[in-house]
């Protein structure tokens, strides 16, 4: 909420010699440049506040996500046009996405597409989920509804749909070797009416058409394995999918501890480089500053977040959070 107070004129001085009245209505905005803060920052520090205070509140505004996506993360920036595929592992939790030779392999933003549709399928418990207007899910995410993030959205539609994902377990039970994967795509169908000027506001006859159905399989992923997420805390990370990933990651994690901390390698074939959808990095010191700033964030919007890193620097201990979860139960 952008409050108003009254500030004296830049003559104030000379008004007050004169009698006169000093005082002028300004809004907090125009004052953000002279103290330091952007709009942007001020932005974030309203979804801070307003994090925490559901939480505490336990008036949470929910959506879901998809298992394979919070265990291992899509590439964080575009790849080059000639990658079209991207593996992650963690823990015995594989992930491997093929992208279309024309659209790519789904990046940054498209990692909101899945949490979007997942939630609808959810809600309306279909996994063929209708809706008026494509904006509805830049609002779902107090994104802009302008022609920029129109086309993103548009692009990333394209990606995800024309995407196929292999996810599954690698384990050896008993001496064993047990194999049990899945291969799905996102969507059977999808029928979307995007109105491309920035100014619309009203949804056409057609509008009212829309549809995604929802793959059996990645339907049945997320009805068996809801994971929720906080739509506040996605939507005020939208634009820094490292930040998100590693938050939906450290939040589900620590819910599964029970007893010691987990010690995660930062680096190696088995560390949380190669979970997350961050690019490779020729030094660890690179990955671990760039950790850093993410928990610094993350604990802005989850203070007790249980994750740091240890003090030889190689591990990211994560410790239970049942005590104090992102995701606080709903109160009466």
């Amino acid at each position: 909420m952008v409050r108003f107070c009254y500030v004296p004129r830049p003559d104030a001085a000379t008004r007050l010699a004169a009698g006169t009245n000093v005082t002028t209505p300004v809004s907090v905005g125009s004052l953000l440049p002279t103290i330091g803060i952007t709009k942007h920052c001020l932005k974030r520090l309203e979804a801070v506040v307003l994090v925490r205070e559901q939480r505490e509140n336990g008036k949470q505004d929910l959506a879901y996500n998809a298992r394979p996506f919070v265990l291992c993360g899509i590439p964080l920036r575009r790849p080059p046009n000639t990658q079209l595929t991207h593996s992650r592992r963690s823990g015995r939790f594989f992930l491997n996405m093929v992208g279309h030779p024309q659209f790519g392999l789904p990046f940054g933003q498209d990692r909101l597409i899945p949490i979007w549709v997942a939630t609808l399928a959810l809600r309306q418990k279909s996994r063929a989920v209708r809706f008026q207007k494509a904006s509805e899910m830049l609002d779902f995410f107090n994104l802009p509804a302008d022609g920029y993030h129109y086309r993103r959205i548009i692009q990333g539609f394209k990606r995800i749909f024309s995407a196929t994902i292999f996810f599954g377990t690698e384990d050896q039970p008993a001496g064993d070797n047990l194999i049990d994967w899945s291969r799905f795509h996102f969507f059977d169908r999808m029928k979307l009416w995007f109105n491309t000027t920035e100014a619309a506001t009203q949804a056409t006859p057609e509008e009212s058409g829309n549809v995604i159905t929802l793959s059996e399989s990645f339907y049945r992923e997320v009805d068996q394995h809801r994971i929720p997420v906080e739509r506040q805390v996605v939507a005020a990370l939208a634009h820094a999918p490292g930040v998100l990933d590693l938050y939906l990651w450290t939040a589900w994690k620590s819910w599964t501890i029970s007893g010691a901390p987990a010690h995660i390698p930062l680096s190696g074939p088995t560390g949380l480089s190669q979970q997350l959808g961050t690019t490779e990095y020729s030094r660890d010191r690179r990955f671990r500053g760039k950790l850093l700033g993410w928990l610094r964030q993350i604990k802005a919007f989850w203070p007790q977040c249980p994750a740091s890193i240890s003090p030889c620097g190689r591990y990211l201990i994560v410790q239970s959070s049942k005590s104090s979860p992102a995701i606080h139960p709903a109160k009466a």
